[in-house]
């Protein structure tokens, strides 16, 4: 049994905002390889949605080192290159207001109109910038040109965190294609000359879904080969209890010794926001009621959980996102697949899944009638389908040769959805 201890300060539960960089936890050893790869690469960040990478991200904004100024931007809503840059001189002036005037420096096409910075309210920059260059969209080359020279010209550290690039390339691939071709070898080009050691600029791109699956579709994976790619571990067995234990301490909560591992298997591959509401469910469960907690109380609590509205709002995101990112036959695919897999049984707690012979055979009957392509192309088709699965967290390798749901709360939600 676990005997509550008082601690000094009592940690804040996080159930949808990002993490502060001084309550980030677990992170530590990863973001010291981030600082390190920084100082000699351009990055990829990869991580499921939900997962903590904004929060790894706000934390190298928030705290940075080796001397590097760090901007952020989202580029989820994004649609064409030109945005991209406004966003970055946008959030460079909201970010870093010091060094806005050195940036801007003999950039004249900024410079003609900018009124003193102090007068331009937070978004205001972009929406000059709009007002003022009337075809910044048609000549978006030159302003990437110029954004470049300008920052290389601050002879600083630079390090442009550019957050869900995925997105914004999936929407520039709707409206324009041949711009996305062009976007990303001109990127490329700039990111490349001078080599990163010689520059002082970074780029960090991240992204909730994965970036080389999305480029491999669209046959531009040569395009990103010059990044170095980072995923986001997972949060360990040992962090996954380590969590729950010293939050529930926190709050003076007595429970079972085996009340964190219970929690841990029910989980599945922990996504931390879940592992977050449910120990905050379960320390309200214990204020409503004070007890000692047992694991019976974990499973209900779990229930109660994929039933709740909370739980709702965030999972039926995984469902819905889908439909975004994955192009026929592959998202009828997905989801009979996935539908096989939230009915597989548990022993002794563990999921049996199913095989990858069973899934491909899934897989096969969803093709439309008359549309089943030659036998080589089925199994290219089948596994590059499993490893978009497994980047975007819908499923693990349980198993050799055997998968199941990535998360056991997605998995008793869509049972229960969508079985």
């Amino acid at each position: 049994m676990s005997q509550p201890k008082r601690i000094s300060s009592t940690p804040d539960f996080y159930v949808g905002s990002v993490v502060p960089a001084e309550d980030l936890r677990f992170r530590d050893d990863f973001i010291r390889e981030l600082w390190e790869s920084i100082l000699t690469h351009h990055l990829i960040l990869k991580a499921p949605r939900r997962c903590g990478k904004t929060s790894v991200m706000e934390h190298l904004r928030a705290t940075p080192q080796h001397g590097y100024s760090v901007i952020y931007e989202n580029v989820q809503d994004l649609t064409h290159p030109a945005d991209l840059f406004l966003a970055i001189l946008d959030n460079f002036r909201d970010q870093h207001p010091n060094l806005f005037h050195a940036l801007v420096k003999g950039w004249e096409t900024v410079t003609s109109w900018l009124p003193k910075v102090e007068e331009v309210g937070y978004g205001g920059v972009k929406t000059k910038f709009r007002e003022h260059v009337k075809d910044y969209r048609e000549h978006w080359r030159d302003h990437g040109e110029a954004l470049f020279r300008q920052l290389r010209s601050l002879k600083r550290p630079i390090l442009i965190i550019v957050d869900e690039l995925p997105d914004m390339l999936i929407n520039l691939k709707k409206e324009d294609p041949k711009l996305l071709r062009d976007f990303l070898s001109w990127f490329r080009d700039k990111r490349c000359d001078p080599l990163p050691k010689k520059d002082n600029v970074r780029w960090l791109l991240g992204g909730s879904i994965n970036l080389s699956s999305t480029l491999d579709g669209m046959s531009l994976l040569d395009r990103i080969n010059d990044l170095k790619d980072l995923p986001l571990p997972d949060l360990t067995p040992r962090q996954i209890e380590t969590f729950v234990r010293e939050m529930l301490e926190a709050r003076l909560v007595e429970f079972e010794q085996k009340v964190p591992s219970r929690l841990r298997e029910l989980l599945g591959r922990p996504i931390p926001l879940f592992l977050q509401m449910l120990t905050q469910d379960l320390f309200r469960s214990w204020r409503n009621q004070p007890r000692k907690i047992k694991k019976a109380d974990v499973e209900i609590e779990f229930g109660r959980f994929v039933t709740s509205t909370a739980a709702q709002d965030k999972l039926q995101h995984y469902y819905t996102r889908l439909a975004k990112y994955y192009e026929e036959p592959a998202l009828s695919q997905a989801h009979e697949m996935l539908n096989h897999l939230c009915l597989t049984v548990e022993k002794a707690g563990k999921d049996e899944g199913a095989s990858r012979a069973t899934l491909m055979q899934i897989a096969e009957s969803a093709y439309p009638p008359g549309k089943l392509p030659p036998v080589h192309e089925r199994k290219r088709l089948f596994l590059q389908l499993m490893r978009d699965l497994e980047n975007d967290f819908y499923v693990i390798e349980i198993a050799e040769g055997r998968y199941g749901f990535a998360s056991g709360i997605m998995k008793a939600w869509w049972r229960k959805h969508y079985a």
